[in-house]
């Protein structure tokens, strides 16, 4: 034992210089964090485990509860859905009313939930915002306008907002969850966003196919920070939190160097949540002021045509019996908007089985709303 303990530290050493040498580092950080945590895996409840800007809110309008709030008994389908899903919370939103809201997991309605990939919605939101205030020309700016550097770039020099928001960015990047050296758990841990996603060459012509991509994201969180000149928390304060009176601060999560980590990490309650799917449903408008334009967002709802499942970072479902848009973050999180029944259904939850459909949209939402409409 005594031989052997010597050896074993020496390659256990040797291994973690290969890795941190390879530009793997990051992996050390994980499994701090996690062993720190509990869970081997990102999870909904990481908003301390991480750096952060704050997202003041400012006067905080709670939700008028309906008349019927919490008195419908949800159906053995949808409860038998949310516990194998683990679900931490459900809020349904009828007719601008709180109409039911139910909490798992020691989650409570001031619980700062994680809104993982969500958050790319609420960016291609804050374009909009950016658009409105003058910051940005219109979505289809190039992206070499911000970052000159692109143009440079054989197919970069093409690259738009638009073709950022759509994932139609050709970037040389693969979406890949589940394996510590993918890109995508680096770019969850890395201290330097900004370098990682400055790093990925555009690798074909922008606009000509849909691939899903987080660090298109991340590139247009550092866009928007560089066009305005304010930090996307700061401008996410400025124009949604606190005109839409949330009821909680959030938090978004930054690598080392204060950069957000804009492809997710919103850590905000799901009452607040669903205020943003309230506010698309009405085109932008909110206790009657405009605070993104209504031609932006019916461009932001619209479905590409590469992608008819796909708009503006938000999915969509046309093809249903009752039509919806949504968000969709990582481990089952879904702001779901239902205009025919101006309903809001946030779902937050850890589960990262989720079944899709042809088009990757996740067969939990559509189950969801026949279920939820036919009850509510």
């Amino acid at each position: 034992m005594k031989k052997i303990l010597p050896v074993f530290i020496a390659g256990t050493s040797a291994l973690a210089a290969v890795i941190y040498l390879s530009g793997y580092g990051y992996i050390f950080k994980a499994i701090a964090v996690n062993l720190k945590k509990g869970p081997t895996v990102p999870s909904i409840d990481d908003a301390e485990e991480f750096p952060f800007r704050a997202v003041p809110n400012l006067h905080p309008e709670p939700w008028k509860k309906s008349a019927a709030y919490n008195t419908n008994v949800l159906s053995e389908t949808v409860l038998k859905e949310l516990m194998k899903t683990r679900a931490s919370s459900l809020v349904i939103i009828r007719n601008n009313e709180l109409l039911h809201e139910q909490y798992w997991k020691d989650h409570q309605p001031s619980s700062l939930m994680n809104s993982f990939s969500m958050a790319k919605g609420i960016l291609s939101l804050l374009t909009g915002c950016a658009i409105d205030d003058g910051f940005l020309e219109s979505e289809d700016q190039l992206l070499s306008s911000v970052f000159p550097s692109y143009k440079n770039s054989r197919y970069g020099q093409f690259l738009t907002f638009r073709h950022l928001m759509t994932m139609q960015a050709g970037l040389d990047w693969k979406e890949e969850y589940h394996h510590p050296f993918a890109e995508n758990s680096k770019q969850y841990f890395i201290e330097d966003l900004a370098e990682q996603a400055f790093g990925i060459e555009v690798k074909e012509m922008p606009g000509q196919k849909y691939e899903y991509q987080s660090v298109a994201a991340q590139l247009l969180g550092l866009a928007l920070k560089k066009a305005t000149g304010k930090e996307p928390a700061s401008y996410l304060s400025e124009k949604l939190w606190k005109p839409l009176g949330m009821e909680f601060p959030a938090k978004w999560s930054t690598d080392e160097k204060g950069i957000e980590k804009a492809f997710c990490c919103i850590h905000a309650t799901p009452r607040d949540f669903a205020k943003i799917g309230q506010l698309l449903l009405q085109n932008g408008n909110w206790n009657g002021k405009q605070l993104i334009s209504k031609r932006y967002c019916e461009k932001l709802l619209t479905p590409t045509e590469v992608n008819d499942a796909f708009c503006f970072t938000v999915w969509a479902d046309d093809e249903s019996k009752v039509k919806c848009r949504f968000f969709y973050g990582f481990l089952g999180q879904f702001i779901i908007m239902i205009p025919e029944k101006n309903m809001v259904i946030v779902k937050t939850g850890f589960y990262n089985r989720l079944d899709v459909d042809k088009k990757q949209r996740p067969v939990q939402v559509g189950l969801m709303i026949e279920e939820l409409s036919a009850l509510l």
